[in-house]
């Protein structure tokens, strides 16, 4: 079973460089507003994972192919699809896309750490169950 979210963004003056084209570190932050949204949906924001289980997800790894810019007034969708789920680990693919075209896709490994000590934890019981249901069983 795969189950691909996505969030759309706009691109806005502030996204860009003076040529009108989104500068490229700007992406990160669309793949983690995305990523973020997608454990929200599953009823896991930020800020209960700190507070109940003083957990944070943090980006451990990353690759990134940049394809195509995306422009100023773009109207883009970010999705997110989990590729692996181990027990204090994510490993995440991701996508921008404007329409059709795909601009930039990415793997994103993601650990599970205490937000006081940084030290590795395991995700808890019930979102790791949720999340071992939506891997994506597709050999890569």
């Amino acid at each position: 079973m795969n189950d691909t979210f996505s969030h759309p963004v706009r691109i806005y003056w502030e996204d860009t460089d003076a040529g009108g084209v989104v500068y490229h570190a700007q992406y990160l932050a669309f793949l983690e507003r995305a990523r973020t949204e997608w454990l929200r949906a599953r009823g896991y924001g930020q800020e209960l994972l700190r507070e109940a289980y003083d957990l944070v997800f943090v980006v451990r790894a990353m690759r990134i192919d940049f394809r195509k810019p995306a422009r100023l007034d773009d109207a883009l969708d970010v999705t997110v699809s989990l590729r692996q789920c181990r027990r204090a680990s994510l490993v995440i693919a991701q996508a921008i896309r404007r329409g059709d075209d795909t601009l930039l896709d990415a793997e994103v490994r993601v650990a599970a750490v205490g937000a006081g000590d940084f030290r590795p934890r395991g995700i808890p019981e019930p979102l790791y169950d949720q999340l071992k249901l939506l891997e994506d069983k597709i050999a890569e």
